[in-house]
């Protein structure tokens, strides 16, 4: 029996080597076919959406007059998220026969195409064009497949409709709530061409294009002019091209923003996308209890006040739309002083606002108004809802004449005890600006995950240096306190200030890590060059 369990042991023995064999070539089989498969140049599809590698990078391009292509990392969740809504637009356009198509890289295996396209950030969508692979386009609209399916077709083109006569021109308007329409004598003139790129881009809103002397005669115009009709406020809103200077992309592009919202638009769900994305730099703010008769009756004064903040006749260098682009006019005050007027009803939708501004519902009835590019918020000394004081007020702060209102909570009894010094508003200049002090401070939010991620480090961090006098490891939670002359734009945010007069404070852009902190601390706020 034991003879023959060696025997039939020894039988077996190779048998399964042989097996193991067998899987080793059929694996070695399939990673060649692979191989073979991405240094092919056939372009393979998935869900509609060219697969594609720098192996047939050129064909695709060779074959497609426009190419939207995204260069996406596997593990980025923003790509993730995008990958439904991409392939969703790629069915679409091929379905209607669109001469546009969508193709995608993993920018993580095919690193040559991503040195090559300069791709720093996932997902990143480029355009291209005609074969064209020196000057891709950057895709500029919003991240569904909507958007992605007008910006497309956009490019397509034509990006305007040609209105030939009264008829036409009169449904065109009435067709949407919101259309533009560029009156021009030469549509193959500059000013035209330009107002079709601006067409191209602003895919959210219908573009048509008219050259009949007529239709200039029915609508009162006698030059080159870019027309916004619109169903509420002012019916018809004309911005005149400056027959010198021709049409401003840029300009024009601002002005259809600004005037494409109502004069006082209302903060909701469906509205909020609309107020930010227009990028008007301020916005003048009633907060109001939607419920209340008497709050409600407030907004007369408001909507009285805004007319003279739209932005027509503010530009650079005092420029005045009345006169056309580019017209000197030294009254007009300096570029620029656009403000959005918006009513927040602080029992709903705005509801949600409430903790930026550090207020509750009992607040309102308040103004205030807000500068965005440093989200600094600006308030009366003491509430007046008269248009006159409302025009004064803002005036005042476009003329720095008003200190802005600075968020601060209360200091807890403890915050000096701990390792981590817990900073406010009230309270961090005499810490952060004591000169006998090397004082470290995280900026953060109390919901961020990075923060959260890092704050171990931080009080291990503190722990090691809570017997130096020299050095103070501090925090201040900046959603719920702001200073006026540091703007935290991201969390977190970690500053140095160092010991000594006429210091300057210094970010840290490193690692968050405690040896990586350390080092930097003793390094005097400067991490050591490493050696090659």
């Amino acid at each position: 029996l034991v003879w023959l369990l060696v025997l039939s042991l020894a039988w077996l023995d190779p048998a399964l080597g042989g097996e193991d064999k067998d899987e080793e070539v059929i694996e070695e089989e399939e990673k060649e076919k692979k191989e073979d498969e991405v240094l092919s140049d056939e372009i393979k599809e998935e869900d509609n959406v060219l697969v594609l590698h720098e192996h047939n990078f050129a064909r695709a391009l060779s074959e497609h007059q426009l190419l939207l292509v995204e260069f996406y990392a596997p593990w980025c969740g923003h790509c993730q998220r995008l990958a439904p809504a991409f392939a969703q637009a790629a069915t679409e356009l091929r379905n209607e026969s669109s001469p546009a198509r969508l193709g995608k890289v993993d920018a993580t295996a095919q690193t040559a195409l991503a040195t090559e396209f300069g791709i720093t950030s996932y997902p990143t969508l480029k355009l291209f064009r005609d074969g064209n692979r020196t000057h891709p386009l950057e895709y500029t609209g919003h991240m569904d497949s909507q958007s992605i399916v007008r910006w497309m077709q956009r490019r397509a083109g034509p990006s305007a409709t040609l209105l030939q006569d009264t008829d036409t021109i009169a449904a065109f308007i009435n067709s949407q709530d919101l259309v533009v329409i560029g009156f021009f004598k030469d549509l193959k003139g500059e000013a035209a061409q330009a107002f079709l790129e601006v067409a191209a881009e602003m895919v959210d809103l219908t573009f048509g294009v008219a050259e009949a002397a007529e239709l200039f005669q029915a609508y009162g115009l006698s030059a080159d002019t870019v027309c916004l009709f619109k169903k509420f406020d002012e019916r018809q809103t004309n911005f005149p091209v400056d027959p010198a200077r021709g049409l401003d992309t840029a300009e024009i592009t601002q002005l259809l923003r600004v005037h494409s919202l109502q004069l006082v638009m209302e903060f909701t769900n469906e509205t909020s996308n609309q107020i930010f994305s227009a990028k008007i730099p301020h916005h003048m703010l009633l907060f109001l209890n939607k419920s209340s008769t008497e709050q409600l009756s407030l907004q007369d004064g408001f909507r009285a006040a805004a007319g003279d903040f739209r932005g027509e006749v503010r530009w650079p260098h005092g420029r005045d739309m009345e006169g056309g682009f580019g017209t000197p006019q030294p009254q007009c005050p300096p570029f620029p002083a656009q403000v959005l007027f918006v009513v927040v009803d602080v029992t709903g939708h705005g509801a949600n606002v409430l903790p930026f501004f550090g207020m509750t519902a009992a607040d309102a009835p308040t103004l205030r108004l807000v500068k965005m590019k440093n989200n600094r918020k600006y308030q009366m000394e003491q509430d007046e809802f008269s248009d006159s004081a409302i025009r004064a007020f803002i005036q005042a702060v476009l003329d720095g004449k008003v200190k802005p209102h600075l968020l601060s909570a209360e200091p807890p009894e403890d915050w000096d005890t701990r390792p981590v010094k817990v900073l406010v508003g009230k309270t961090f200049e005499q810490v952060a600006f004591d000169e006998t002090k090397n004082v470290f401070v995280k900026f953060y939010a109390p919901w961020c995950p990075h923060c959260q991620a890092m704050e171990a480090a931080w009080e291990e961090l503190a722990e090691r240096y809570k017997d130096r006098e020299d050095i103070v490891i501090a925090k201040m939670d900046s959603t719920a306190n702001e200073l006026e002359n540091i703007t935290i734009r991201g969390y977190p945010t970690l500053y140095y200030f160092p010991a000594g007069p006429g210091r300057k404070m210094v970010e840290y852009k490193s690692s968050r890590d405690v040896e990586t902190f350390s080092k930097f601390l003793e390094n005097g706020g400067t991490l050591p060059e490493e050696p090659p």
